[in-house]
């Protein structure tokens, strides 16, 4: 009984966090994300918000949303949903967003959403999906993240199988104490200005 109790608790302990802290995140950052939205509209056409498919728990599809960083219809352009450092599609706007993590600020309505939750993997393209492992496919045993383990650990400059690996690590190890810290260390990066997904990709070359 204990045993299938405590993980029951622990998933409901986790997704009130999830709900109180992204919803009182939006609320505070709720003028910011407005202000941000109209300036993209305003450097570039196309919806503020960009929307993308992405694989989470279980393997269940869901859209994945961010503040466009690039020109519409980025994805049928150039290299399609790979990214490269200073790739053209990308706006000015876009380079600031991408640079302090403000584009991934309506991952919160994902979590509200239960699509996702504060810290996990980040969720990953369907394509990306297709070329895991078995050992790999551990990576969707639980929600994907705004920030988790890899995020914190090195973010896109490592190679894709490590930061797999990272992943994994988290989900093995994962506790209240492991959250706090991925926690801390995301917001001293990204008040530190060095953000979250910047970098040299190894394997998958950035998000759209």
């Amino acid at each position: 009984m204990v045993c299938t109790y405590g993980p029951i608790v622990r998933r409901v302990i986790r997704r009130i966090f999830d709900i109180a802290v992204s919803s009182l995140a939006l609320l505070l950052n709720a003028p910011l994300l407005a202000l941000a939205a109209l300036v993209v509209r305003l450097e570039s056409p196309g919806a503020a918000i960009y929307r993308q498919r992405r694989v989470g728990l279980d393997g269940r599809p869901f859209d994945v949303l961010k503040l466009r960083t690039m020109v519409d219809g980025a994805e049928h352009i150039g290299a399609g949903l790979a990214i490269n450092a200073n790739d053209s599609r990308v706006t000015r706007v876009g380079a600031f967003l991408r640079r302090t993590s403000l584009d991934e600020l309506p991952n919160l309505v994902n979590v509200l959403r239960g699509e996702m939750s504060l810290i996990g993997p980040r969720p990953t393209l369907p394509v990306q999906v297709e070329q895991y492992s078995e050992r790999q496919r551990g990576r969707l045993a639980v929600k994907p993240g705004i920030t988790g383990w890899a995020q914190v650990n090195g973010r896109a400059s490592l190679p894709w199988s490590e930061r797999i690996e990272l992943d994994l690590f988290y989900i093995e190890h994962r506790s209240l104490r492991l959250d706090l810290k991925i926690l801390w260390r995301t917001c001293a990066m990204v008040l530190g200005g060095s953000g979250l997904y910047k970098g040299q990709a190894g394997g998958w070359e950035g998000e759209l």
